[in-house]
C-alpha cells in the first residue's frame, strides 16, 4: 500500500481550490437572455409548473440527479466521534466517489446535531431538495432509528451507508467464496466478530440469501452474544445464541466456515484460522488493520479464502463497488425507497459480475495479466467499468418489480447505453461503428499477433462480431501467450509468414509486388527478402484479396510503416498525398482532427489534399464537416509561413468546392467560438455554423493539440484513422490499449466494406 504522509494528505486538500467538489453549470449562462431564463423572469414558468405537479421538479431541476450525503460526524471512518464539521472532508470525499463512479451531484450536508429526533427533522425538513439521502458515519445504535425514520417518513431513498454498503459487496463476496468453497449458505457456521451497525447489517442481508440464525455466532467486545447476557440491545437481542459453552472468539471460531470481522486489528490468530472448517472463508474487515493480515490468514494454511477492506491485497471489499451504482439505479427510477428486493439484486448482480472474463482495463490497473474467478478474485475490481451498467440495472428492475418505482424503464439496451455514455465508457459514434462493422464482418489481418494487446484485440473483436481475424505470428508463441491470457482462439486464423508452407503465397506476393513496381527499381530478389516482414507480408494479403483490412503498429514506427503502404497500397489515384484523423468525442461534442500522423511539414499542394480527405472522412462518419484550417493568424494578417500556406489552400478550396462550409486561415479560439468569429469576421463562410473539424497547418500541432486534449480531460481519443490510401490498411500506435485496437478494427471493417460496394457499382 502506498504510504500517505500527513503532510501529502493536508496539501491534497488544500492545494488549489480548498476541498474536493465543486458546483458547475449546466445550461448556458453568457448571454443576457441565458440569464434570463436561468433566473427572472424565466424561472417563475418551471416554479408554476412544479406547483401544479411537484412531479416535474425531476423534469425541470437537479432533484433527480443529486444526492445528499448526510452526517453528524459520531462515527466518522476509524476516528470515531469528531464532530459534524471535522467529518466534512469525508463527506466531501463521499461525494467525489459518487460522482466519478455514477456521474451523481451531491451536497455533503453536515448536521450539528446528536438528538436523534433533532437530527430525523433536519433531514426531513431539507429532502425535498434531493432525489436521495446517503446517511453516512452516525454511530450506533442512533444510526438504526434514524434510518428507520427517515425511511418510513420520506418518499425518496434512503440509506446508511456504513449498514448496509459493506452488506451488500461482502455478501456477493461470500456468494462467490462459497461456491469456490463447494459449500451452500444454509449449512456454513459463520462467526461474526463485531456488533455495530455494518456487523448487523451484513448478518442480517447474510440470513436474507439463506445463512441460518441458529448458525450464527456474534461477538461483541465483551465477548458472544448470549442468550444469557442481560446488557443487549435490541439489535444484540436478535442475534444472541443459546450456547453456553462458547464464551470467546477462541472457542467460538472451532469448526466455522465463515469469519467475518468488523471489530479491530489482530484479533484473529493463525492458530483460530487453522481451527476452523476446511476451506475456511475470513472476510478480515476492519480498517486500516485487519483482524487479521493477508499475510497471516495465507501462512497460517494453503486452502483459506481471504477478503479484506484493502486495496493492497486481493478481494478488497470496498463500499464504492455498491453505492454510487444503487442510487444510480434508484435515481433513475425515481424510487421512493432504496428496498431488501433492490440490495439483493445489487447482491447477485455484483457476484455475478465476477464471474464474467474481466476486461483489459482492469487488468493493466492492477498490474496483472488476466485476473478469472477464483481464490484470488471472487469480488469485482472498484476500476471494473461494467458495475455502472449491472448494478444500476438489476436495482433499477427490482425497483419496478418491487412496486417503489416512479418512472418506468421500458428500454434496457438505450438505458444501458446511456449509463456508458454517462460515465464516458462509450459513445454513440462508438457504438455506430460496432453495429456498422457487425452487419458484415471482414477479414481483418492483426500484424503482430504475439503482442498482448492486438491478441486480446483480436478475440474481443471477434466477440464482438466485428470481424474474422487473422493472426500474422509463429503460431506456438502465438497459442502459448493466449494459454497465459486465457484467451480462446476458436475460429481465429493464424498465418504464421516464414513458414514452409507459406512459401508459395510469399512467391506470387513477390511477384506481385516486383511487377507493380518494376519501373521504380525493384527486383524480385528484393521482394521475396520483403515477405518475410509482417508489414509487407500483411498488406499484400489485403492488396490481392486474401483479407479485407490490415491493423499494424504496436512494433513498428509510423515512418516505417507508411513507407510500406506507399509500397504495396499506394495512394488513392484522386490524391498526391494521404494522411490520419483522429476523432475527439468531449463533452461539448465530436471534432476531427487532421494531419495527426503522416504529414510532417505539409506544403499549400499537401494541405489541399488534407482538407478533401478530411472532408471525406467526416461524411464517412455520417457527420456534415464543418471545416477551420488552423494558423496562429486570422485571414491573412500574416503573409508568411505556414500562415500563407493555408490562406493559398483556402483560396484553392473555396474555387474547387463553393458550397463546402470550410475558412481559415484562423486561430483556434476563432474557430471554436462562432459568436465571436461571426462577430469579428462576419465576411466568413462558417457564418452561424459551429465547427466539428479542424485541419491543422503541421504535425506537429495536429499531434501535440490530440494528446493534449486527451491527457488533460475525459475526452475519448479515436484513431488514428487512415485517409487516402487505396485498400483499407490501418495504424495503430504503441501505447494503444485493447478497446483503442479494437475501435480501429471496427473502422477498417467499414473501410473494407464501403470500398466493396464502392467496386461493385
Amino acid at each position: 500500500m502506498v504510504k500517505i504522509t500527513k503532510e501529502a494528505a493536508l496539501l491534497y486538500h488544500s492545494q488549489g481550490k480548498p476541498g474536493k467538489i465543486e458546483v458547475v453549470p449546466t445550461k448556458p449562462y453568457q448571454t443576457q437572455r441565458d440569464l434570463s431564463l436561468a433566473y427572472s423572469p424565466g424561472v417563475a414558468e418551471p416554479c408554476l409548473e412544479i406547483q401544479k405537479n411537484p412531479d416535474t421538479a425531476y423534469d425541470y431541476t437537479a432533484k433527480g440527479n443529486l444526492v445528499a450525503v448526510i452526517s453528524n460526524g459520531t462515527a466518522v471512518l476509524g476516528l470515531g466521534d469528531i464532530g459534524a464539521m471535522s467529518g466534512k472532508p469525508v463527506m466531501e470525499g463521499k461525494g467525489l466517489l459518487f460522482k466519478i463512479y455514477a456521474g451523481i451531484d451531491v451536497f455533503d450536508i453536515e448536521v450539528n446535531e446528536k438528538d436523534p429526533e433533532k437530527f430525523i427533522e433536519a433531514v426531513k425538513a431539507i429532502a425535498p431538495t434531493f432525489g436521495g439521502i446517503n446517511l453516512e458515519d452516525i454511530k450506533a445504535p442512533q444510526c438504526f432509528e434514524i434510518e428507520r425514520r427517515l425511511k418510513a417518513e420520506l418518499d425518496i431513498p434512503v440509506m446508511h451507508d456504513d449498514q448496509h454498503g459493506t452488506a451488500i459487496i461482502s455478501s456477493a463476496g461470500l456468494l462467490n467464496a462459497l461456491e469456490v468453497a463447494g459449500k451452500k449458505i444454509e449449512d456454513v457456521k459463520i462467526v461474526v466478530n463485531g456488533a455495530g451497525a455494518s456487523a448487523v447489517s451484513c448478518t442480517k442481508l447474510y440470513i436474507s440469501l439463506g445463512a441460518r440464525l441458529e448458525n450464527i455466532v456474534m461477538l461483541d467486545s465483551k465477548g458472544v452474544i448470549s442468550k444469557q447476557r442481560t446488557d443487549l440491545n435490541e439489535q444484540k437481542q436478535y442475534f444472541a445464541t443459546d450456547r453456553t459453552d462458547i464464551h470467546t472468539l477462541e472457542e467460538a471460531i472451532k469448526g466455522a466456515d465463515v469469519f467475518l470481522g468488523l471489530s479491530k486489528g489482530n484479533v484473529l490468530t493463525q492458530d483460530m484460522v487453522r481451527s476452523m472448517a476446511s476451506h475456511p472463508i475470513v472476510f478480515a474487515l476492519a480498517n486500516p488493520t485487519p483482524e487479521i493480515s493477508y499475510e497471516d490468514a495465507m501462512a497460517s494454511r494453503p486452502d483459506v479464502l481471504m477478503a479484506t477492506g484493502r486495496s493492497d491485497y486481493p478481494n478488497q471489499i470496498n463500499n464504492v463497488i455498491g453505492f454510487p451504482y444503487i442510487f444510480r439505479g434508484a435515481l433513475d427510477t425515481r424510487a421512493t425507497a432504496i428496498n431488501e428486493e433492490m440490495k439483493l439484486a445489487a447482491v447477485r448482480a455484483i457476484a455475478g459480475l465476477a464471474k464474467k472474463p474481466v476486461p483489459d482495463v482492469v487488468n493493466e490497473a492492477y498490474h496483472v495479466n488476466n485476473l478469472t474467478f477464483g481464490p484470488e478474485y471472487f469480488i469485482p475490481k472498484p476500476v471494473d467499468p461494467r458495475l455502472i451498467t449491472e448494478v444500476s440495472m438489476a436495482v433499477a428492475k427490482a425497483a419496478m418489480d418491487s412496486g417503489v418505482a416512479r418512472k418506468q424503464i421500458t428500454d434496457w439496451g438505450e438505458y444501458k447505453n446511456r449509463l456508458r455514455e454517462l460515465m464516458g465508457q462509450e459513445n454513440q459514434l462508438t457504438r455506430q461503428l460496432y453495429d456498422t462493422a457487425r452487419k458484415s464482418p471482414q477479414r481483418v489481418v492483426f500484424a503482430e499477433g504475439t503482442h498482448p494487446n492486438m491478441l486480446k484485440a483480436a478475440v474481443e473483436a471477434k466477440a464482438e462480431g466485428i470481424c474474422h481475424p487473422i493472426l500474422l505470428g509463429n503460431e506456438e508463441r502465438i497459442e502459448k501467450l493466449a494459454k497465459e491470457l486465457e484467451l480462446s482462439l476458436d475460429g481465429i486464423e493464424i498465418v504464421n509468414l516464414r513458414h514452409d508452407r507459406e512459401a508459395e503465397r510469399r512467391d506470387r506476393y513477390a511477384h506481385i509486388l516486383c511487377s507493380k513496381r518494376e519501373r521504380e527499381g525493384a527486383n524480385l530478389a528484393e521482394a521475396h527478402d520483403k515477405m518475410f516482414e509482417r508489414n509487407y507480408f500483411g498488406m499484400m494479403m489485403v492488396e490481392t484479396g486474401d483479407a479485407d483490412a490490415f491493423v499494424t503498429g504496436l512494433y513498428t514506427k509510423y515512418s516505417n510503416t507508411i513507407k510500406v503502404a506507399k509500397e504495396v497500397i499506394g495512394i488513392q489515384p484522386e490524391y498526391k498525398h494521404f494522411g490520419t484523423l483522429h476523432i475527439l468525442n468531449s463533452k461539448k461534442g465530436t471534432y476531427f482532427i487532421a494531419d495527426t500522423l503522416i504529414n510532417r511539414h505539409p506544403d499549400t499542394d499537401t494541405l489541399i489534399d488534407i482538407a478533401k480527405l478530411t472532408a471525406k472522412a467526416v461524411r464517412f462518419f455520417n457527420q456534415e464537416p464543418v471545416m477551420a484550417m488552423l494558423s496562429y493568424s486570422n485571414f491573412g494578417s500574416d503573409t508568411e509561413g505556414s500562415p500563407a500556406k493555408v490562406h493559398e489552400a483556402i483560396n484553392d478550396m473555396h474555387r474547387e468546392y463553393p458550397d463546402l462550409a470550410i475558412d481559415g486561415e484562423m486561430q483556434v479560439k476563432f474557430a471554436l467560438n462562432n459568436e465571436l468569429r461571426d462577430e469579428k469576421y462576419p465576411f466568413t463562410r462558417l457564418k452561424g455554423k459551429e465547427v466539428n473539424t479542424l485541419v491543422f497547418p503541421n504535425l506537429s500541432s495536429a499531434n501535440a493539440t490530440y494528446q493534449l486534449i486527451q491527457s488533460m480531460s475525459e475526452t475519448e481519443v479515436i484513431g488514428p484513422i487512415q485517409m487516402g490510401l487505396n485498400k483499407p490498411i490501418h495504424f495503430t500506435d504503441i501505447e494503444s490499449s485493447v478497446r483503442d485496437i479494437v475501435k480501429i478494427t471496427a473502422i477498417a471493417c467499414i473501410d473494407a466494406i464501403v470500398a466493396k460496394k464502392m467496386q461493385n457499382k
